[in-house]
């Protein structure tokens, strides 16, 4: 190296080991010398150790020094003494002021998050106690909501700013939802909400009055899609607020002490397709419930017309009805049930759908105390992985799809008496029902339209939110796109053909609810032009928002977080931050084309059964349901490179705009990625599914010793235990095991399959059908069993969210990539380790 002329030997060596650089380094001389060279030349003051060598050079391993390094450093010494001008080896002193300018922040907001809450706290308390009356005209802020209504009026429609006064406005904003986030109680929600309609109301009220170019006609054309799309999710946003403002937390109802008094039931399980083994525990379950036998009727329903479900509903002691048709499909087949019987209340359960023991005594109190009560709604709880959790390897960290709606909308519809009923794990009073002329037969989404019915009629509803039964969830993507087509044209049915909005008998709380209900079902098409709304300016040239970037970021950023600080606050049990958008993007546009042809000719479409208890033996990308998402995401692409080129372009001059694009496309990218994960099916090899419990068992074993044990899991087929280590037992052992059936202890023959440090894994052995159903009494049938599931999710964090979002966006494109052509896969994977050797040079920030 030409260095070695300007530079001795000796004072290379002298300021090597000053710098406590190894051995093996100095042997390869020329890869140090550009190093030392422009370190002496520097004129560092301080003589760095080797510590501050590796803060400051994290991308150079010491000990393996390559060539190529020297580039690196040049590169890294470069970034030092341009950009992080400051850069002293004493770096730290910087960070222990980044520290303390933390500390004192932090204890700013803890200030105000303690007055926040003492201001609030009496208030709240208040609200809380008015709050619970059931009637929604004896809801306390009534006169609260018109007074924020006029203010907010005034403020979106009469008050423009300059951009000073927007930064003010927006810090104000920002600082009060910081302080009041933590505190805890439901008036901080609505105050959460006010902000969130402030910042809304504004930026809306601005995209109509300021942000639209009338001048070019790509422009506006565009530009009006767009502000169409995000009118319909501002009401969405709008809507759901007032759904959720003040979930009503109803608790169960006790019934009369003297049984004979109590009213009769009869419990429908429908089935079509649906494999014995799926239906098999329903039925067994059902006929533990704790309801007077002579007052409790069970059928099976069956619309497949097979004699094997005959003979077992015999063998089971349960009502058994087949119809010689099949129109109308489920609602038909209820419809057909009704006619064949004569209880008070009719109970529905999906043939998958376990109820326990306690249904009926949490659920029927409040029918005897309201007569007017025509339906009580309980959670469609889940014990299996849906394709999003199993896929994503989220089960039970990920709160389901379906949360949002069983833990919190449902709830929150309840305080405005509009539960709609779900189409299992339900109660209706057959009066109404018969009423109404049975179940709804005009659409394909029969339960939400009979509880509209009966609404209409004015009778009541009631929704309990604790789980008290179980089921499966969807097996494949596939299966769970093909079931969320079917809810979404049957809703956009309702509202062509039975509009809430429109008729008599509902109350405007009720209409609000219902509508909201399906204008969810009408997210497709604006889903699909948020995610390629940035390709107009960055492929187009298209000014879809017509207006300077700075205006932009400060109606845009206030719109977006205070709505997501407002509903991670309000969901953040339920679902977590960003996550709603991934579930709507996968499903855009599969349900865009059936609800639009659904609103013009209502009468299309048939009513199609979910599969459920299927095996996936391999894994595997789907790509046919895919293709929409692949499409969407070289879009992205596509509008990422055209972005990053106009940032190097000397012509193009608008910077500020492209990177306002480019951020939006990266997000999208983030979405897309997350979506291919989901395609993405893993492995799913057991019929029996495994749930995770932590109960106190015994076991004994064929010797005659008793040993405590802690039920891990169970399932259909087996048992999960924890033992003493120090308990000596093999495989292919035959033990008892000792489980609790309402303080009754029952034993159950199990062979060990598997036996390592405590852990054991058994398989049960053949039962009989009466000791089958103890079993499902003992395990899945449990008061307790499905309670704690919920409790068991973490509360949303932003933040961590959206870091689990990038690292299964990341998953989901190598995935897609793994499981493509092998050219193409050999391709990228030398593309990657091509820009992975690039970035190996890029400057790093010194920590």
């Amino acid at each position: 190296m030409f260095v070695a002329r300007f530079v001795s030997p000796d004072l290379l060596r002298q300021f090597s080991g000053s710098i406590q650089l190894p051995e093996l380094a100095l042997k390869n001389r020329h890869t140090l010398l550009l190093l030392c060279f422009l370190i002496l030349l520097a004129g560092t003051r301080v003589m760095p150790t080797r510590s501050d060598w590796e803060r400051a050079f994290p991308q150079i391993d010491l000990n393996h020094f390559r060539f190529s390094d020297n580039f690196r450093l040049l590169i890294q010494l470069c970034w030092l003494a341009l950009i992080k001008q400051n850069f002293t080896w004493q770096q730290w002193h910087l960070t222990r002021h980044l520290r303390a300018i933390n500390q004192v922040i932090s204890r700013f907001f803890t200030v105000c998050r303690r007055f926040s809450a003492t201001a609030v706290t009496a208030i709240d308390d208040q609200l809380e106690g008015q709050g619970v009356k059931r009637t929604a005209n004896h809801f306390i802020p009534d006169s609260l909501l018109y007074i924020v209504l006029i203010v907010l009026t005034i403020l979106c429609l009469t008050v423009p700013f300059s951009i000073t006064a927007q930064i003010v406005f927006v810090v104000v904003l920002a600082a009060v939802a910081a302080s009041v986030r933590g505190v805890k109680g439901r008036l901080p929600n609505m105050l959460l909400i006010i902000l969130s309609l402030i910042a809304s109301c504004r930026y809306l009220w601005w995209r109509y009055s300021s942000t639209i170019n009338w001048d070019k006609d790509l422009d506006m054309m565009l530009g009006l899609v767009l502000l169409m799309a995000e009118t319909y999710s501002w009401m969405v946003l709008i809507l759901s607020y007032f759904q959720t403002i003040w979930p009503l937390n109803r608790t169960p109802e006790t019934l009369p002490d003297d049984p004979k008094t109590w009213p009769s039931i009869d419990l429908f399980i429908p089935t079509y397709n649906e494999e014995l083994d799926v239906v098999r525990a329903t039925v067994l379950a059902a006929t533990a419930i704790d309801w007077p036998k002579d007052k409790l009727n069970i059928y099976i329903l069956d619309d497949g017309k097979r004699d094997l479900f005959q003979a077992f509903a015999e063998q089971a002691g349960v009502g058994y009805i087949r119809r010689p048709t099949n129109e109308h499909a489920k609602a038909g087949n209820l419809n057909h049930a009704l006619k064949q019987t004569r209880g008070d209340y009719v109970a529905i359960f999906d043939c998958d759908h376990i109820p326990t023991r306690a249904f009926f005594q949490v659920t029927m109190g409040a029918f005897v105390k309201d007569p007017n009560l025509a339906l009580v709604q309980t959670p469609h709880h889940f014990f299996s992985p849906d394709p999003f959790e199993r896929n994503l390897s989220r089960f039970r960290q990920l709160p389901n799809e379906g949360n949002l709606f069983y833990g919190l909308i449902q709830d929150g519809n309840d305080m405005w008496d509009a539960t709609f009923f779900c189409g299992s794990c339900a109660i209706l009073r057959r009066g109404p029902l018969e009423e109404v002329g049975g179940v709804a037969v005009e659409t394909v989404t029969e339960d939400a339209h009979t509880a509209l019915k009966m609404h209409r009629l004015g009778y009541r509803s009631a929704y309990l939110k604790e789980p008290i039964s179980a089921g499966l969830a969807t097996d494949s993507l596939s299966a769970h796109v093909g079931q969320r087509i079917r809810w979404a044209r049957g809703m956009a049915q309702i509202f062509r053909t039975d509009n809430p909005l429109l008729g008599k008998g509902l109350s405007w709380q009720q209409r609000l609810c219902y509508l909201n209900g399906m204008m969810h079902f009408l997210s497709g098409i604006p889903r699909l032009i948020f995610m390629i709304a940035p390709l107009a300016f960055l492929i187009l040239d298209a000014y879809i928002i017509y207006a300077p970037a700075i205006a932009i970021v400060l109606f845009v950023l206030p719109h977006m977080f205070h709505a997501n600080v407002a509903n991670s606050r309000i969901q953040g049990q339920y679902r977590h931050s960003f996550w709603g958008e991934v579930y709507e993007t996968v499903l855009a546009w599969y349900i865009a084309i059936p609800t639009t042809v659904a609103l013009f000719a209502p009468g299309r479409g048939r009513f199609n059964v979910t599969a459920k208890g299927g095996l996936i033996d391999k894994r595997f990308f789907d790509w046919d349901i895919s293709k929409p998402i692949i499409g969407l995401l070289l879009l992205n692409l596509l509008g990422f490179a055209v972005g990053v080129y106009r940032l190097f372009d000397y012509q193009f001059t608008d910077t500020t705009t492209v990177l306002v694009n480019l951020f939006w496309v990266i997000y999208n990218l983030i979405v897309l990625g997350v979506a291919l994960a989901v395609a993405a099916e893993e492995k799913q090899v057991r019929m029996a599914h495994r749930i995770d419990v932590n109960y106190p068992v015994s076991f004994m074993t064929t010797s005659g010793h008793h040993y405590p044990a802690t039920l891990k899991d169970f399932s259909f087929s087996g048992l999960g235990m924890q033992i003493d280590p120090a308990i000596e037992i093999q495989l292919g052992d035959e033990i008892l095991v000792a489980l609790e059936r309402y303080g009754i202890k029952e034993s159950f023959r199990c062979v060990v399959r598997f036996s390592r440090d405590g852990v054991v894994g058994t398989q049960l052995l053949p039962m009989t059908m009466e000791k089958e159903k103890r079993f499902v009494q003992c395990t899945f049938a449990r008061s307790d069993t499905w309670s704690k599931w919920q409790q068991a999710y973490e509360h949303d964090k932003p933040l961590e969210s959206l870091k689990s979002m990038l690292y299964a966006s990341a998953v989901g494109i190598r995935k897609m990539i793994e499981f493509s052509p092998s050219v193409i896969r050999v391709a990228v994977f030398k593309w990657v380790d091509m820009m992975r050797n690039l970035a190996s040079y890029r400057p790093r920030w010194i920590v």
